[in-house]
């Protein structure tokens, strides 16, 4: 796949509709489309990277630094007693673009294991909680 039919391209180039919670000069965070559990963020480089394998080392620390403050941001907003966090590297990497999963979690919210069903959002309520992840960044 071309970096211009990548999905996460497309978003960073505004040709396709996200969720986006924050973006900086190296980085994007939205809301995926199809959540473990609402209010679930992926973070990836502006710039096409397929794999972690050719993460610029320069990029890893701003990755993890957002991912950290995405977390805190998913515990003020959403209540989120924790986190899970994952990064598929070509096995089970539905997008062929870089792409670090923060997920909010509970005490007993009945995840187990790595099969997890998805959910939607309603008709606004994604661009809501993306703003208020956003303003909740630190």
């Amino acid at each position: 796949m071309t970096a211009a039919a990548d999905v996460v391209c497309q978003i960073v180039a505004g040709e396709l509709e996200a969720a986006v919670v924050t973006r900086t000069p190296e980085l994007i965070a939205f809301l995926d489309h199809r959540p473990v559990f609402k209010g679930h963020v992926l973070i990836a480089p502006l710039a096409h990277v397929e794999t972690a394998l050719e993460l610029p080392r320069e990029l890893m620390t701003p990755l993890l630094v957002l991912a950290q403050r995405v977390a805190r941001a998913q515990a003020d907003v959403l209540g989120a007693h924790g986190t899970f966090m994952a990064v598929n590297n070509v096995v089970s990497q539905s997008v062929p673009h870089l792409h670090l999963h923060v997920v909010p979690r509970r005490r007993k919210d009945g995840l187990r294991g790595f099969f997890w069903p998805r959910t939607r959002y309603a008709e606004g309520e994604a661009a809501r909680m993306a703003a208020d992840l956003g303003a909740a960044l630190d």
